[in-house]
């Protein structure tokens, strides 16, 4: 499966496009991990990309959330590894983090949203002039994007990241996109 295969998959299934950019964020994130850890970045950055495509089919009902993404992943010719990260990435079925990628999707996907909560309350709304210690800051602040699972993101340790650098790594991905993002 090609990015423009998988990007074109998301855009059929995924009609918000706030989710859409969720999704790029994910990718972007995840092809910087990949590049820091020397693993496949195609495959770390499709799994990045294609996590959320079921939610709206799903109509967010979290028992069924990733496992259909799952299956669907598997049918596009997604890795197993692909697939299963994407089925664990939901901690509503409880399923062990085993691998390298599972650990990294299942701390990137909240960490999207903190970063982009905090460029949003820039007054620009962008970006590039966030720092990645204002959003260590912001995830002290629990009521500040308070469905970014703190717990999840610090998870990144079991992949011996240290937080800090996760952020930083997070954020440059994520700007690197930003005009994709509209951020």
């Amino acid at each position: 499966m090609t990015r423009e295969e998988a990007l074109e998959s998301v855009r059929e299934n995924i009609e918000n496009e706030n989710l859409v950019k969720h999704m790029l964020a994910a990718e972007a994130v995840m092809r910087a991990l990949a590049r820091q850890f020397g693993e496949d970045e195609e495959e770390w950055a499709l799994t990045g990309l294609l996590h959320d495509i079921d939610v709206e089919l799903t109509e967010g009902d979290m028992k069924m959330h990733s496992r259909l993404g799952a299956d669907l992943v598997r049918e596009m010719g997604g890795s197993e590894a692909m697939v299963q990260a994407i089925l664990c990435h939901n901690g509503a079925h409880a399923i062990p983090l085993e691998t390298k990628l599972d650990k990294a999707l299942f701390c990137v996907d909240p960490l999207t949203g903190l970063i982009t909560a905090a460029a949003l309350v820039r007054p620009d709304k962008k970006l590039v002039g966030v720092e990645a210690k204002s959003v260590q800051k912001r995830f002290k602040e629990k009521s500040f994007a308070a469905g970014a699972s703190r717990e999840q993101i610090a998870s990144c340790s079991a992949l011996g990241i240290e937080l800090d650098e996760f952020i930083k790594l997070g954020l440059k991905a994520m700007q690197g996109i930003a005009e994709d993002l509209g951020l």
